[in-house]
Order: structure tokens, then C-alpha cells, then sequence
């Protein structure tokens, strides 16, 4: 009698716990999506059971991760893509992209990301993640991945299958080699815009002084809101993904900030 009201006693405990856990994520998978003919985007996927919202993480750099079959990766530092399965945690189905198969040789995606193919490319996976988690569809860049995600917002309504809203990390602010975000047609857009930066930038693309040439442009944005965060850990060059640039050390914290952002009512 005692043994089963101790086996009771254990599993109304386990439901107790099981039932106050965080949302799980299942097993990431390595997907090769077909965007354009005879091209190829290969990405991960980690998708929650009941997903609140869906996000695609754009990493910075020349966009290259060098995913494998089995979902390993040449370059996985990146604030986005290291973070990814804090996203999945926080409910979001999350999509890590690769740069797409005819972009795997240098320079990949340098220079193409305010190209049409990108457009296409992105436009694909977000129909794909919008097919199979039902539920909206965020574009999350960081450094260079915002300018992906703001030109393919601007270039990309939603009802033409573009983003249901965008997040841009350490905003590429100005740049010479190439057009930053703040140049972009913003005003275009009519979904919602969450700009998270570092106060401490020291990345001299990124700055966070020149914050004003972006949120200045964010005017018609239905809803728009700039999360500025301090702390955590600066290591190496200013522009790499283990300085204040990549949010390092505080990852958790960015995360589940814009997670809030995204799934607020």
C-alpha cells in the first residue's frame, strides 16, 4: 500500500514539473529547400510542438555556415545561430539559414544580399516555415543579416509572402563599401520593426550614436521599438560575434526580450 502511494506520490510530482517546464524543442533537422531552378537552401529547423511564432535567423558576415547533413557547422559563432536553440526554448519555431548551394565558395554572400536570387531565396523559406509551423513568420538578422532582412522586407510585402514583422540586431548603420539599412526604402514597410542593439557597440559600421539614422526611418512601421542592452562580455575584434557586438554573455537575456516582443498580443 505504501510502495503505491509512494509511485502516486512520484508521478503526480513529475506531472507537476513536466507541466511547469519550458516549451521543448524536437530534434533540429537539416532541410535542402529548393528556391530557384536547380538551387538549393539548406537550413536547420528546430520546431516546438505548438509554436507561438516562427523566426528566421539571418547570420552576419558573408552569410556562410557550412551546414552538413547531420546539422553540424563550419561557423557556428554567430550571436543568431549559437543562440538558436534559445529561440526554439522560448517557443519559436527557428530556422537557421546556410548561404544557398550556388553561394557555398567565397565570397558568398558578400555583395548579394540586396540582390533579387537573396530575395527569392528568403521568400521560399519563409513560405516553407509559414507552411509548416502555421504561424507567423519573423526575419531575425544580425550585422550583415539585417541587411537581409530589411531589404527583403522592403522589396517583399507581406501580402506578396514577405515577413509578418522583422527584428534587426547590431544594425549595420553606415557603411561605404555598401548600402546600410538606414539607406534602405524603410518606408515601405508596414509590419512591425524591433530594432536590439548594444549600447557599447564599438563596431564603426554599427554605433550605437548613429541609432537615430535608423529609428528616424521606422515611421511607418505599425509597430516599432528600439531595446538597448548593456553588459556581458567583449572579447576580440569590436565587429566579431564574442564582442558587445554579438551580445556576448547576455544571450539569454536578448532572447527572451525579443521573444516577448514578437509574441505579444
Amino acid at each position: 500500500m505504501q510502495t503505491r502511494r509512494l509511485i502516486l506520490l512520484i508521478t503526480a510530482m513529475l506531472s507537476i514539473m513536466l507541466a511547469a517546464a519550458p516549451a521543448t524543442a524536437q530534434t533540429p533537422r537539416v532541410v535542402d529547400l529548393p528556391t530557384r531552378p536547380g538551387i538549393t537552401q539548406r537550413l536547420i529547423a528546430i520546431t516546438p510542438e505548438k509554436p507561438r511564432a516562427a523566426v528566421i535567423l539571418l547570420t552576419g558576415g558573408d552569410g556562410f555556415l557550412g551546414i552538413d547533413a547531420g546539422g553540424g557547422l563550419q561557423r557556428g559563432g554567430n550571436f543568431l545561430v549559437r543562440s538558436r536553440q534559445l529561440f526554439a526554448e522560448q517557443g519559436l519555431a527557428t530556422v537557421v539559414v546556410d548561404a544557398p548551394s550556388d553561394k557555398q565558395r567565397y565570397p558568398h554572400l558578400s555583395g548579394e544580399r540586396q540582390r533579387p536570387d537573396h530575395v527569392t531565396d528568403i521568400k521560399a523559406v519563409i513560405a516553407w516555415l509559414r507552411a509548416e509551423a502555421k504561424v507567423p513568420v519573423w526575419l531575425v538578422g544580425t550585422s550583415r543579416g539585417t541587411q537581409s532582412a530589411a531589404y527583403v522586407a522592403t522589396q517583399l510585402p507581406l501580402a506578396e509572402g514577405g515577413p509578418d514583422g522583422i527584428v534587426l540586431t547590431a544594425t549595420i548603420l553606415r557603411d561605404p563599401r555598401s548600402r546600410a539599412v538606414p539607406e534602405m526604402a524603410l518606408d515601405r514597410l508596414r509590419i512591425p520593426v524591433l530594432v536590439a542593439h548594444h549600447r557599447n557597440d564599438e563596431c564603426r559600421v554599427c554605433l550605437f550614436a548613429d541609432m537615430p539614422l535608423l529609428m528616424d526611418k521606422l515611421g511607418a512601421a505599425p509597430r516599432r521599438e528600439l531595446l538597448v542592452f548593456e553588459g556581458g562580455i567583449n572579447v576580440g575584434d569590436p565587429c566579431e560575434a564574442r564582442a558587445w557586438h554579438g551580445f556576448n554573455g547576455i544571450e539569454k537575456d536578448v532572447v527572451t526580450q525579443i521573444a516577448r516582443w514578437i509574441t505579444a498580443p
